[in-house]
């Protein structure tokens, strides 16, 4: 059953039917296609095209549909091309065709997939704010744990500054405050109702369009009817904050797949998100992590896949827009299970801070700690820079740690180093000289905390 054809002598060829369908995919709206014709049929009451008698017999058949939606055969007519389809021939089978078909005055199939889509997202949206807040959770928890742990930070992937634990962790949250922002950001796009454009042109009925608006919890409606018929850029927003959170996540996983590996050995992964090799037998390997990682790529696909699809149609409506939904259903599956599973990743970890610490002490991480001490002192940045560089080199030259240093022998290295700037050889000490707001210094990293606290607070409502 086909929702046009007045205009056709014969039907479509096999092959174009088959490859045009899609209900094997945008059956995922059927609960939303329903509480939107709902709303519709309130409207279309409103105005005199429905009797309250059949606006009743309508919302009662569609509220029943909503119940058996999820039930084995519910999608079983091979002659329904669409989730619109299908719809449409179980009215007609319960109602007849005559109460059925006025279900679509005023509406077009364009307005209404927008409609549907905007509907489910907003709720895919909520779901992956709120998982977000329970990973930002998840991070402040492992802060606390180590409060007091020094890591290397690293620039290059080589050992830089010493940093406190729960920094590190800090900066994890506030990418995923910005991811948590931005899908906000995107919800208020996505959160304008678009019912009453009709095709492009309007709809030819005066639905009261803030009225089904206010019915199915939109903030506003739409502006102009041709926009909403060639409209994607809600998706792209969408989509766009997918990708930034999906960015976050992979940079975690690739962090914590090497900082748990031999080669650096000081965090340790729970037992739940790890699995063994089936053949060798000592292997523990970050499996949860790198599916993370590449599922990245999976998600950017789509984003990319999408801006192709828009960037050279005409307007308005063109057909090529149906292919956004797969992706769009993928990108969310990915998005929302990604964060799921970073979550429990997470609280499962752990750190071993005696050999992060060693890591520290075993490289020469403090040398901008005695650098920044001589430009305290009054010496030009750029010749303390030169002058902690030769103090290095002859360490390396000599097979000497930062920590094998004395004041004694320091100041003996060269004139400009004081015996109290010794004590920065432990990178403690160093750490100390950085308490600016932002900092890694520790009273700064506690103020930090705290206020991560709070704002997680306020995300959680």
């Amino acid at each position: 059953m086909k929702l046009w054809g007045g205009r056709f002598e014969g039907g479509p060829s096999e092959v174009f039917d088959r490859f045009g369908r899609s209900l094997h995919f945008d059956k995922t709206l059927i609960d939303v296609d329903l509480r939107g014709s709902i709303a519709h049929a309130k409207g279309l009451l409103k105005i005199g095209i429905l009797s309250a008698e059949e606006c009743t017999k309508l919302i009662s058949t569609l509220e029943a549909m909503r119940g058996e939606a999820s039930q084995r055969g519910f999608f079983d007519n091979s002659a329904d091309e669409d989730v619109h389809t299908v719809v449409i021939h179980k009215l007609k089978e319960r109602l007849g065709a005559d109460l059925a078909d006025k279900i679509h005055t005023g509406r077009s199939r364009n307005d209404q997939v927008s409609l549907d889509v905007r509907l489910w997202l907003r709720e895919q949206i909520d779901s992956g704010r709120g998982l977000l807040t329970e990973l930002l959770g998840e991070l402040l928890q492992l802060a606390h744990r180590y409060p007091d742990a020094i890591i290397p930070g690293y620039t290059h992937t080589r050992r830089a500054q010493p940093v406190l634990w729960p920094h590190y962790l800090l900066a994890y949250f506030e990418m995923f405050s910005r991811d948590w922002e931005r899908l906000g950001d995107a919800r208020r796009r996505v959160n304008v109702m678009p019912l009453g454009s009709g095709a492009l042109a309007g709809s030819g009925f005066p639905v009261d369009r803030d009225a089904v608006a206010a019915e199915l919890g939109f903030a506003s409606v739409t502006r102009n009817s041709m926009d909403v018929s060639a409209d994607r850029d809600f998706l792209l927003d969408f989509e766009h904050a997918a990708n930034l959170t999906m960015l976050h996540l992979s940079r975690m996983a690739e962090d914590w797949i090497l900082y748990t590996g031999e080669e650096f050995g000081w965090m340790d992964l729970g037992d739940g998100v790890t699995s063994g090799s089936s053949m060798m037998p000592q292997k523990r390997n970050p499996d949860s992590l790198e599916l993370i990682r590449g599922k990245a790529g999976r998600v950017f696909g789509a984003y990319i896949g999408l801006l192709v699809t828009m960037k050279g149609l005409p307007m308005t409506y063109n057909r090529d827009m149906q292919e956004d939904k797969q992706p769009l259903f993928d990108v969310v599956d990915q998005l929302l299970s990604s964060i799921e599973m970073a979550t429990v990743v997470v609280r499962t970890a752990t750190l071993k801070p005696e050999i992060a610490l060693a890591a520290v002490e075993q490289s020469w991480a403090v040398a901008t700690d005695l650098a920044d001490a001589l430009a305290r002192s009054g010496m030009p940045f750029h010749q303390a820079h030169k002058v902690v560089g030769q103090l290095v080199l002859e360490s390396v030259k000599a097979g000497k740690t930062a920590r094998q240093w004395s004041a004694e022998t320091l100041t003996a290295f060269h004139p400009a180093f004081t015996a109290d700037m010794a004590a920065l050889l432990d990178p403690r000490a160093g750490l100390s000289t950085r308490n600016i707001r932002g900092g890694t210094g520790p009273q700064a990293v506690a103020g930090a905390l705290a206020e991560a606290g709070i704002r997680l607070r306020e995300m959680r409502g």
